[in-house]
Formats: C-alpha cells, sequence, structure tokens
C-alpha cells in the first residue's frame, strides 16, 4: 500500500509540473508562431522554418518569430546555437504593439560575445538595472551589458537561456550564470519572440513554465 500511495505521489507531481510547463514547439512545424519581415521579397517559410527537428532562420533581413499567445509571469526557456558563424539575434520579450521591424519589447541579447546583455526597446519603455533607470526613446535603444564574462558555447554547440519574468522583474541566464536583472520594467506582459538579425540560426526545447 505504502509503495502505491509513493507512486501515485510521484505521479500526480509529474502530471502537475506538466500542466504548468508548455511547450511552444513541437518539433514539427510553426504552429502557434507568426513570422514577421517588412520585405515583399522574401517568402516567410524560406524565412523561418523547421529543419531536422529544430526552428531554423536564414537571418537576413531583420525581422522575427512571435508567438500567436501573450504572457506573464513565467520562466522561459530556450537553446540556440550558431551552426556557421556567430553574428546575432534576440530572445524578445513582452512584445507589444503592432508587428513592425522594431517592434516594442525587453530583449535578451543574442549577439556574439554579448550574450546575457539586456537591450531596453520601444519610445517609453523603462527598466532598472544596476541602479539605474533606463529609457528607451526613438534614437536610442539602452543596451545594459551583462554582470558576468561571457559564458556562451562556440559555434556550433547548444546554449541555455533560462528568463524569469514575475511582475515588473526579468533574470536572464546564460548556460547556468545570472547575468542580468532588470527590475520595474513599465511592460509586464506580452508575446515571445525569436530575432532573426544577421546570420542563421537554431533554436529548440523552448517551453515557458507558468509561475504563481
Amino acid at each position: 500500500m505504502k509503495t502505491i500511495l509513493i507512486s501515485l505521489f510521484l505521479f500526480l507531481s509529474v502530471a502537475g509540473f506538466a500542466q504548468k510547463k508548455q511547450s511552444l514547439f513541437n518539433g514539427k512545424n510553426l504552429k502557434g508562431w507568426t513570422i514577421y519581415v517588412n520585405d515583399p521579397n522574401i517568402v516567410p517559410q524560406n524565412y523561418f522554418y523547421v529543419k531536422d527537428g529544430v526552428i531554423e532562420t536564414i537571418g537576413v533581413p531583420v525581422g522575427y518569430l512571435r508567438t500567436k499567445k501573450e504572457f506573464s509571469n513565467y520562466r522561459l526557456h530556450v537553446e540556440w546555437r550558431y551552426p556557421e558563424k556567430e553574428v546575432n539575434s534576440g530572445i524578445m520579450l513582452h512584445v507589444t504593439g503592432p508587428d513592425k521591424i522594431w517592434v516594442s519589447h525587453y530583449q535578451a541579447n543574442l549577439k556574439h560575445l554579448s550574450v546575457g546583455d539586456f537591450v531596453v526597446h520601444g519610445v517609453g519603455q523603462k527598466a532598472i538595472l544596476g541602479g539605474k533607470e533606463y529609457v528607451s526613446t526613438e534614437k536610442d535603444k539602452p543596451v545594459i551589458p551583462k554582470l558576468n564574462p561571457a559564458n556562451e558555447k562556440p559555434q556550433g554547440e547548444w546554449n541555455n537561456y533560462d528568463i524569469v519574468c514575475k511582475g515588473n522583474t526579468i533574470e536572464v541566464t546564460v548556460n547556468g550564470v545570472l547575468q542580468n536583472t532588470a527590475t520595474n520594467c513599465s511592460i509586464t506582459a506580452g508575446a515571445i519572440a525569436l530575432q532573426a538579425e544577421g546570420c542563421k540560426i537554431q533554436f529548440r526545447n523552448l517551453w515557458v513554465e507558468k509561475l504563481k
């Protein structure tokens, strides 16, 4: 009887976690996502696509792949790698407003050797990092450097981003190292997007876990 109760407890615990954890990518297609690129000559399905079970983009011109749903109070897990050259990309958080190239958002940077930098992007959007308030304007989109030395893995190897968005706070962790914390964010909900900005990049194992 004791063995049965323990097994039942473990089953319910795993089931409860599975209910909170929501996969953002089914490994087969881009269901639940929408592609934005401001170039009529680009075929969206050739710009962001699924290849060998991962999401891939050619990276040019600039654009993004955005979730159709909006999220708040969540933990986001994303794995990425540069299969060829390492240039630039980003994980866009709290994406709000009409789709456009420089849509309003906060960004966990994926620029080579700058992974973990935090970007405040969108006119009037604010956040406090390191005791200083940063305000985004039409001309200035503040980029706040990471807290620790670069810890991204070399080209071809998979990396992890774990990002916690809770209330008006965003914590950015790269390969297990906390690299930035933003507080007093002026936007606390929105879509999640994967940026195309300069080169081919791949993404896999994307999921969110709802926080209380």
